[in-house]
């Protein structure tokens, strides 16, 4: 498990972190996010946008869905898609960690060339 960022105390596995970053890896499932984050939407709206069948379209709402991204109500015969931002924080604070420990690395690596110069100018 990894913990959660910000003194986090929900550890996240890494089999949660790999499902948010598989979804968002396709464009479609991005675009679809980005429309969800404005309003929630029906499948039939959502998928009116896209040049693909509607199983297609259905299958990238499953993969939003299972790995939590997404949340969906059914009133009669319309399902409703809505987004669920707190999930997005997932791939957030795993980049932040990443962004923390490469700027670490990044001002090691300019100290060692600060005192090498230093060393070759005596």
């Amino acid at each position: 498990m990894i913990p959660h960022a910000g003194g986090g105390a929900k550890p996240v596995s890494p089999a949660i972190i790999d499902g948010v970053f598989r979804a968002l890896a396709d464009p479609t499932r991005r675009d679809v996010l980005g429309r969800l984050s404005a309003r929630a939407s029906s499948v039939s709206d959502l998928a009116e946008s896209y040049d693909m069948a509607l199983p297609s379209f259905v299958a990238h709402l499953k993969v939003l869905e299972q790995c939590g991204l997404v949340r969906s109500h059914k009133e009669g015969r319309v399902r409703t898609y809505e987004i669920v931002p707190e999930r997005m924080k997932v791939a957030e604070n795993w980049l932040a960690r990443q962004r923390t420990l490469w700027e670490r690395r990044l001002d090691q690596l300019d100290d060692y060339l600060m005192k090498m110069k230093q060393e070759t100018t005596k």
